[in-house]
């Protein structure tokens, strides 16, 4: 029987190098799912694989966008299931791999049937988040729809937005809406999580942050500067780049806060993923177990 398997879980939690080590035993591509990572733009700051890591295996969905493309997890939900056609016929057992949980929904249970919005309910939101700014409506969602605030990315006013334009529009929650019936696949999924004592998951994280400063992640927020109002640079590490270069914070706030930011995200991962009951957790470092676990959908 094809099978898909997953491996997810947190920001730095260690998802690249076991999941290469997976593509290697099987002789198989890794399949991103980060949804940051397909810019290739954005290589430091998204912690994308490098040239060693991408030689060491295949990998789709890596570098082969620009930030200046529309793209989304409908597309993507699509392109994903049309190479997996093609590559269950190489071999029965693909990978994906990645952090982005709308884009791994989406290839295993489908992107749900969201309304069209109305231009008026459009421009009420606009002209409130231009009067109010994104706190209050923060606010506004956790009355609201409280379920979807706890996960939603307050940072990302668009995502903010668009959940109080369901709600308004509809007078449901955004939350009903993520809850349709699961589109069936024609191949087995198996879901394995990774996770970490939360002291050690936090210290890789501010560690790979001060890696990123160490490689060049200011000076690639430089590059991208003039081009920050794209929604792919409305991204942590960016973001507190470019208020460094506004003069709003200084470089080592910055970094602090990229910190903080990128641990708050992991945070939010987990609340995501933990509500699956389809996932199998694994300490990240249980290697052996993993594939373990693996080798009996073989």
């Amino acid at each position: 029987m094809n099978t898909l398997i997953v491996i997810t879980g947190p920001t730095a939690v260690g998802k690249t190098a076991l999941t290469i080590d997976i593509a290697r035993r099987y002789g198989i591509p890794v399949i991103n799912a980060d949804s940051r990572q397909i810019y290739r733009e954005l290589k430091i700051g998204t912690a994308a694989p490098d040239d060693e890591q991408l030689e060491a295996a295949h990998h789709y969905f890596v570098g082969n966008k620009s930030i200046g493309d529309y793209y989304n997890a409908s597309m993507y939900e699509q392109e994903v299931l049309a190479l997996l056609a093609t590559l269950f016929k190489t071999s029965p057992i693909q990978l994906l791999s990645g952090g982005s949980m709308m884009y791994i929904d989406a290839v295993c249970n489908g992107i749900d049937d969201i309304p069209t919005i109305r231009p008026d309910i459009r421009q009420q939101m606009k002209r409130r988040y231009e009067e109010e700014g994104i706190e209050a409506l923060c606010q506004d969602l956790k009355r609201l729809d409280p379920a979807h605030y706890e996960i939603v990315d307050r940072q990302n006013y668009r995502r903010v937005i668009h959940a109080l334009e369901i709600c308004y529009q509809t007078g449901r929650t955004y939350t009903s809406f993520r809850k349709q019936a699961r589109k069936e696949r024609p191949f087995r999924i198996v879901k394995i999580g990774l996770n970490r004592q939360r002291d050690i998951l936090y210290n890789r994280i501010n560690a790979r942050v001060d890696n990123m400063m160490a490689t060049g992640l200011l000076q690639e927020a430089q590059a991208l500067y003039g081009q920050r109002h794209l929604n792919a640079l409305n991204t942590v590490g960016y973001k507190e780049m470019f208020n460094y270069m506004d003069g709003q914070w200084t470089l080592q706030e910055a970094v602090e806060r990229m910190k903080g930011n990128t641990r708050r995200y992991a945070r939010k991962q987990l609340t995501w993923y933990k509500r699956d009951e389809d996932m199998t957790w694994f300490d990240a470092d249980n290697k052996e177990e993993i594939l373990k676990y693996i080798a009996q959908y073989e």
